[in-house]
């Protein structure tokens, strides 16, 4: 809740699917920061192994490189992402998620035919796991305006392999941003400090 109101975020429905909200508004063009989350379909831990949180990691660096924008924060989870990036002047935070996910879902994949039509297929799942896709569509996207929020965006962040229990402490967790800030490392992809 925010100052006695209800925030609503995303809407889960009783499958374990995270869907976005209708009618999201996105605000470009103004050199904002941009808080994004976007989650594995049907929020399965698609980015459950250490090889697919690396194989994100390194698409996120060479996608930061090929698109120029700066990357504040970001923790890779099991099933979904956080990002905090400030806006390409090469393209918008859609294009760059489009283009991550595409990267993403084609080094981890595998194609397969079974009876007559096509299933994604990870490398890492069981056989006779399929996957229409890998990513949900669409994702939420938050404009930060003030060091408050982008702090309040980064320990949010940071502390969620803390809160899902995946880690006792932020720093046993490389897939995020937390070294960067914490004890000045470049950790697995480099970051750029805002004030």
């Amino acid at each position: 809740m925010i100052r006695g109101r209800p925030t609503r975020r995303f809407h889960v429905w009783g499958f374990g699917c995270l869907c976005m909200p209708k009618g999201l508004k996105r605000y470009y063009g103004r050199g904002d920061l941009h808080f994004l989350t976007f989650s594995c379909y049907r929020r399965r831990q698609l980015l459950g192994t250490t090889r697919a949180r690396n194989v994100f990691v390194k698409a996120l660096g060479a996608i930061r490189e090929r698109y120029g924008f700066l990357l504040v924060g970001y923790v890779v989870m099991p099933e979904h992402v956080h990002l905090l990036i400030r806006e390409a002047s090469k393209g918008t935070p859609s294009l760059i998620l489009k283009v991550l996910k595409q990267r993403v879902s084609r080094d981890l994949r595998k194609r397969t035919r079974r009876g007559g039509a096509e299933q994604l297929r990870l490398s890492f799942m069981k056989d006779g796991e399929g996957l229409p896709r890998f990513w949900q569509p669409r994702f939420y996207d938050f404009n930060v305006h003030s060091a408050r929020k982008v702090r309040e965006k980064l320990e949010y962040m940071h502390a969620n392999p803390v809160t899902r229990e995946l880690v006792e402490h932020p720093r046993d967790w490389p897939w995020s941003s937390w070294s960067a800030y914490v004890k000045g490392e470049a950790g697995l992809v480099a970051i750029d400090a805002v004030a």
